[in-house]
């Protein structure tokens, strides 16, 4: 099965020889599944030739706002339009979950609460699990016909479905804590508050459940292509 990556930001330069670009690192998380995977530089306006480039999708996190001004902004919206419309797999984290959701008529804006950053837990259809995020920006309005599929007291739209074939995270499996400790020291001075910082550099030495998360991705994705054999009870609670 081949999942196409659609890149819309990137690492900071001086943690990418480490732990790789965002594509880079979806890819190692979704290792062992089988999955072949081809990357598409949106935030550069390269874009796939249409829905069909790939059997799923995938759409990365990134330091840009949904509602920027930018040129490649409007044509990723319709390309998910598209996609949405032919019901095939999509799946999109952080930024990506935003997109979606501006993309399907959904509001995305600044949360007045503030940052999340770091280890967070959710409930994920009743399963209390632990992420790393980082982000201000929320769904603040999922649109029409989106279900809530996961949420917490600080972001109540933390995890989107839509029919069978669309589902989306507010959080990033694919953020280790190093990587979280890199953006603290990277990107967070200045731009987040210092309390939001240090209370996140408390928790890195606490696991989070990625690995969790990067199974019931890999389900998503393979329940679609047909090869996925795990108990549809089962699949059905972790959709």
């Amino acid at each position: 099965m081949k999942i196409g990556i659609l890149l819309t930001g990137h690492a900071p330069d001086d943690m990418i020889e480490r732990a790789g670009d965002y594509d880079r690192m979806f890819r190692e998380l979704l290792s062992g599944h089988g999955f072949d995977f081809e990357t598409w530089t949106v935030l550069d306006g390269q874009f796939p030739p249409g829905p069909e480039a790939a059997d799923g999708w995938l759409i990365t996190g990134s330091r840009h706002g949904v509602y920027d001004e930018l040129p490649w902004i409007a044509p990723l919206e319709q390309l998910i339009r598209d996609i949405h419309a032919r019901r095939l797999p999509l799946i999109g984290i952080c930024f990506g979950h935003q997109i979606i959701a501006r993309a399907l008529g959904g509001r995305v804006e600044k949360f007045s609460g503030g940052w999340a950053v770091g280890r967070t837990e959710y409930d994920l259809g009743g399963r209390k699990v632990a992420l790393n995020a980082w982000h201000q920006d929320q769904v603040t309005e999922p649109p029409e016909g989106a279900r809530v599929v996961g949420s917490n007291d600080f972001c109540r739209f933390a995890a989107l479905a839509y029919g069978d074939h669309v589902w989306t995270l507010q959080p990033h499996p694919e953020f280790d804590n190093a990587f979280i400790r890199g953006l603290i020291e990277n990107r967070g001075r200045g731009v987040v508050p210092d309390a939001v910082l240090d209370e996140a550099a408390a928790r890195l030495n606490e696991a989070t459940d990625a690995a969790e998360l990067a199974d019931d991705m890999a389900r998503f994705f393979l329940r679609h292509a047909g090869t996925d054999k795990t108990d549809t009870t089962e699949r059905k609670a972790r959709a």
